[in-house]
């Protein structure tokens, strides 16, 4: 029988023995901890020599290389310099494979989950090679090392500064004479007094992190409002150290430690049991000795979910200001506007357009029932409708490339489009060309929201039957019907409504899209008109989806009483001044989600946790773990439009209270468009039965 001694710098009260077996051999292997006494750790090796095949080091420095530095750790080389004549291994070998196994499984598995993700290496020199793998998946790298060495409040922020950091301090940092230098620095009063402000760095650090690749004992300092939803990048987890974990609301463990009799070893020990089993000592032991051994055991890192399932997924989402009267709203524009003579104001909006991008919001709370989570930023880019259109493609673009630059330095692994944003030239298609993450409009839920909208209107209204062919027996009319969401409208609408009129004044394009219709739809009734006047006053519902910026494209005093009008444009093709002359038509804002959660985020002139559908498709995405372009351009696919509903349903989006430009209607709204309608239009008769869902 061979043994293996683990010399571990930590606590005794972790010391155990076991016989196994490994590689067709009986081993024994001892663990014997030293509380952190190298002297007593030097006796115990003295002690050992003569019955241990192999000797493990643990909890000690290895000898790392970080980029091109080679660095001899002084500790770990004493403790060697004790057996010479015996294999001592800290297990850097295997630990360099198993720790950048973990991250490539990690993502292989659960599929870009480290895009773009805020890394905290709390020992960059020991985490190197978690560092090189993380940073082919994102660039926003942090490294605590000149707080864990010298207790400078400063991170580093690269794998270069990680390098170059490494090459100056290294060669002091290791020396005798360096060390006690260090801890009497550490132990001066002045360094003292700074202290909570050096703690204060890495504790806003850790809690601005995604991931964080730390020891648990690193870690224990920390709580629940830092660690909450943090992934974790570690080894040998105990089921103590599991519930610790549990206690801080941590979201998920990677562990890349080896597992022996249904226990996590160190990596010093499976080595130094590589070494004996082979016979051949550590510095032998070539890549393909441990892939022999990883695949035989069949070791892999485990992905640990402490309080079950749980995934944070991020996001960002550009908006802006839809008219001049939102930036009078806004401090200090609001001060501005009280005590400028008029005229200020436009030269205002103008030299808003210019901004940088900035946050407006943190976006927190959005919870799957699925256990999946979201967390993002809202973006606002400065330009109102009236300046973005007064520029060319260009001028917008370069502002939502800064948004999408400054999204993926905050975390984000997608990127939505809002409002006039994803209006301007090809609609989103050059910005995803361009753009370091995945786009989206939100075109296809906006699309998809609308109607969800309308369909629910009418239903409450009670006005409309169902005919003979199953369908609404009725009318429905898109207005801006070659447009990217009123076209989807269309396509909608034909599935469900009796007859569809389709309105713009792009000739050409609006009998292409007839045609493209009845190829899907055989045998509905379509017809096709220039502008609104002809047949307005005969329609039960009315799509508007222009991007007019606000002009108006009908007569709301042509429409029939008890309409039901979905104004999907923003800003709204319907103004408040039109919609207050006609109380017998509902008029509604479409496309407003209510998100699964207790969400959290500024005011977006909606009720608290409902969102726009455009926003709310980009957070079904990132729930979705879907980080890729899905709706771009002006051309808005079907089967997008079906699938961003089916994924919203399956994370718990739900249609929110229609509201109207007044705020949410109550069922006294419905009541009372339905009795004015039916007392202006005696045609408005009992239907034989209501609308059916879906």
């Amino acid at each position: 029988m061979k043994t293996v001694v683990s010399v571990s710098q930590g606590s005794s009260d972790y010391d155990y023995q076991l016989e196994t077996a490994f590689l067709g051999q009986d081993f024994r292997v001892i663990r014997i901890g030293t509380d952190g006494d190298l002297e007593r750790a030097e006796a115990v090796l003295d002690s050992v020599r003569e019955q241990a095949d192999a000797i493990g080091l643990s909890m000690v420095h290895d000898h790392y290389q970080v980029g091109r530095e080679q660095i001899e750790h002084p500790d770990t080389a004493r403790l060697e310099a004790c057996v010479p004549d015996k294999s001592v291994t800290t297990g850097a070998g295997l630990r360099r494979i198993l720790q950048e196994w973990a991250v490539r499984h990690t993502q292989s598995q659960l599929g870009h989950f480290f895009d773009n993700a805020r890394v905290l290496c709390f020992n960059g020199q020991a985490s190197y090679r978690i560092a090189l793998a993380l940073s082919e998946h994102t660039e926003n790298l942090q490294f605590a090392d000149p707080y864990t060495d010298f207790g400078v409040p400063r991170m580093l922020t690269s794998l270069q500064q990680l390098e170059r950091y490494t090459a100056i301090t290294a060669p002091l940092l290791y020396r005798p004479t360096a060390v006690r230098a260090l801890e009497s620095f550490i132990h001066n009063p002045l360094y003292r007094l700074g202290e909570g402000l050096v703690r204060g760095s890495l504790h806003h650090a850790v809690k601005q992190a995604h991931v964080l690749v730390a020891t648990i004992g690193e870690l224990a300092d920390f709580t629940q409002t830092e660690l909450d939803g943090k992934t974790v990048i570690t080894s040998r987890i105990t089921e103590q150290s599991l519930d610790w974990m549990r206690s801080r609301k941590v979201a998920m463990v990677v562990d890349y430690s080896p597992w022996l009799n249904d226990r996590p070893v160190g990596a010093n020990v499976m080595e130094a049991m590589i070494s004996a089993a082979l016979e051949r000592a550590p510095a032998q032991l070539a890549a393909n000795d441990f892939l022999d051994v990883i695949d035989q055991l069949g070791i892999e890192p485990r992905i640990l979910y402490p309080n079950g399932y749980r995934r944070v997924n991020r996001f960002a989402f550009v908006i802006h200001p839809l008219s001049q009267q939102y930036l009078t709203k806004t401090p200090p524009l609001d001060w501005i506007a009280s005590v400028s003579p008029a005229g200020v104001m436009n030269l205002v909006e103008k030299a808003v357009a210019y901004t940088p991008p900035f946050v407006y919001s943190r976006v927190q709370g959005v919870t799957s029932p699925t256990g999946d989570e979201a967390e993002g930023w809202l973006i606002t880019v400065g330009g109102t409708p009236k300046e973005i259109m007064s520029h060319g493609p260009e001028f917008t673009y370069s502002r939502l490339l800064a948004a999408a630059r400054l999204a993926k330095k905050l975390g984000a692994q997608i990127m939505g489009l809002g409002a006039f944003t994803k209006v301007v030239g090809d609609a989103g298609i050059t910005v995803a060309k361009r753009a370091p993450l995945p786009i989206t409009t939100g075109n296809s839920y906006s699309a998809s929201g609308a109607l969800w909208a309308a369909h629910e209107a009418v239903k409450k209204i009670g006005l409309v039957a169902i005919g003979p062919s199953g369908k609404m027996a009725g009318k429905a009319m898109v207005v801006g019907a070659t447009g990217a969401i009123g076209s989807v409208c269309a396509r909608l609408l034909v599935k469900a409504v009796d007859e569809v009129v389709l309105v713009s004044p792009e000739a050409a394009k609006l009998l292409a899209l007839r045609d493209s219709i009845l190829q899907e739809t055989p045998g509905a009734t379509i017809h096709v008109s220039a502008s609104t006047d002809r047949e307005l006053a005969d329609m039960d519902m009315v799509v508007t989806a222009t991007s007019g910026a606000g002009k108006r494209v009908l007569d709301i005093m042509q429409v029939k009483p008890g309409c039901v009008i979905t104004d999907v444009a923003r800003p709204l093709d319907i103004p408040a001044e039109d919609v207050a002359k006609r109380p017998d038509v509902l008029v509604i804002e479409s496309g407003e989600i209510r998100l699964p959660g207790d969400v959290h985020m500024k005011d977006i002139g909606l009720p608290r946790g409902v969102a726009y559908a455009c926003l709310a498709e980009t957070i079904v995405l990132a729930l979705e773990s879907r980080f890729e372009n899905f709706t771009l351009g002006r051309h808005i696919e079907w089967e997008k439009v079906r699938e961003i509903y089916r994924l919203g349903l399956r994370h718990g989006m739900e249609l929110a209270a229609i509201s109207g430009v007044n705020g949410v209607f109550s069922e006294e709204d419905y009541a009372r468009v339905r009795t004015l309608a039916r007392a202006g239009d005696p045609s408005t008769e009992e239907p034989r039965r209501s609308v059916p869902g879906g």
